[in-house]
């Protein structure tokens, strides 16, 4: 009867359903790798720090202690660091960057999983302002309160920024105003002038030492088209996967993953920009800025050219997130191609039941194998107990004889 019990309460256990896990994560040269970091661009000259965020935060999606873990960051096929490069905890500091600073980057810890990040360093950033800049769209009418980006892994209380305008061709108009406070830039009233490029310049003290950092942003006011966007191109880069109006179920406080995959010609991949837009703003800017993160781009050589393929990762699905305008963004000198995706919640009722339901069996199994311990039939006892009173007479009576 105990294995009966055992199995019912076995057969309740795996019954019940369980929430989604993460994947787990691939082996490569016998260590976990995470997906690659996004790929950094930055200036030369500059103060530059690479924590590799996206890694860590998958590690810690994963539940991977890190307490006391030593870590090694290094740049792949380079041996020597000079003296104005340095290790501080998870951290690598370049101080200043210089362009042979590019290249690939790993971050691993001693239980062997590592991280990647690609590095681009440009001693002319003038020539490179579609790689180094950040994007935003907004509305006219509204109000704007943006933080000066990527400035998170530097001291606040030790860093001072200023915004100012730069000057655009493409983009006409009077400049329009604007304020700076405490790194932020504000705007009371967007209008069409304030489309262009804006550039937040910060100096930073490290090592009792100041650098200068910059970041470069571009505004674009719903309503104003670019020229460069309108130039008709041929071979358009083509979003294969999500397709347009894909919704994507999940359970409340699971994570999932999301990838957008592209089909473009192979000359123009790596000058493909794949991103992915909440609400129209990058994922680092946007309100899911430390529950979403988005990966590094790979690039696959395929029969009809080459696909492009960036990873969305959200950590912890939540009520808030269904409401929001979840967009896959791919483009280079060709044209432009866009999908709009949607989140949903899965159907808590329909899971509930079903728990219901397999706790109701199982309830039901245990309690007739309980049923029938206690009213199981008392033939076979009889029998047994008048059997053993036969035995215990004819034993008396062979005594009295003897």
């Amino acid at each position: 009867m105990m294995l009966w019990l055992l199995l019912s309460v076995a057969l309740c256990v795996s019954g019940m359903p369980r929430l989604p896990s993460l994947p787990p994560l691939p082996m490569e040269d016998g260590c976990l790798v995470v997906s690659p970091e996004v790929k950094l661009f930055r200036v030369e000259g500059e103060a530059v720090i690479l924590s590799f965020p996206f890694f860590h935060s998958v590690l810690k999606a994963h539940r991977m202690s890190l307490s006391g873990a030593s870590v090694l960051i290094s740049k792949v096929n380079h041996t020597k660091n000079s003296g104005r490069v340095l290790q501080q905890g998870a951290q690598l500091w370049l101080l200043p960057a210089q362009e042979s600073d590019s290249g690939q980057y790993t971050c691993t810890y001693r239980f062997c999983v590592r991280g990647r990040l690609n590095l681009q360093v440009y001693s002319s950033p003038s020539m490179h302002i579609d790689k180094l800049r950040y994007s935003i769209r907004v509305s006219e009418g509204e109000s704007l309160f943006f933080r000066c980006p990527s400035l998170s892994v530097f001291n606040h209380t030790e860093t001072h920024i200023h915004w100012d305008k730069v000057t655009i061709s493409t983009v006409s108009g009077a400049r329009g105003p604007f304020d700076s406070t405490r790194g932020f830039l504000m705007i009371q009233e967007v209008h069409r002038e304030h489309s262009g490029l804006y550039r937040c310049q910060a100096t930073v003290v490290l090592k009792q030492r100041e650098y200068r950092v910059s970041r470069a942003l571009l505004i674009t006011v719903q309503g104003q088209l670019l020229t460069h966007l309108l130039t008709p191109e041929p071979a358009p880069p083509k979003i294969l996967s999500p397709v347009n109006g894909t919704i994507f179920e999940n359970s409340h406080g699971s994570g999932m993953e999301l990838f957008c995959t592209v089909l473009t010609d192979c000359p123009t991949a790596e000058s493909t920009e794949v991103t992915w837009l909440v609400n129209g703003q990058s994922v680092e800017s946007s309100y899911l800025n430390g529950r979403a993160l988005q990966g590094g781009m790979r690039v696959g050589r395929v029969a009809e050219g080459c696909h492009v393929e960036l990873l969305l990762m959200i950590l912890e699905m939540r009520e808030r997130d269904t409401e929001v305008e979840l967009k896959c963004v791919a483009q280079n000198q060709h044209g432009r191609q866009e999908v709009d995706v949607r989140l949903q919640l899965e159907d808590s009722t329909h899971t509930w039941l079903v728990v219901f339901g397999v706790a109701i069996l199982c309830l039901l199994s245990v309690l007739s194998v309980f049923l029938c311990v206690i009213f199981k039939p008392r033939s076979s006892r009889t029998k047994l107990d008048y059997t053993l009173a036969n035995r215990h007479s004819s034993s008396c009576l062979s005594s009295d004889l003897s």
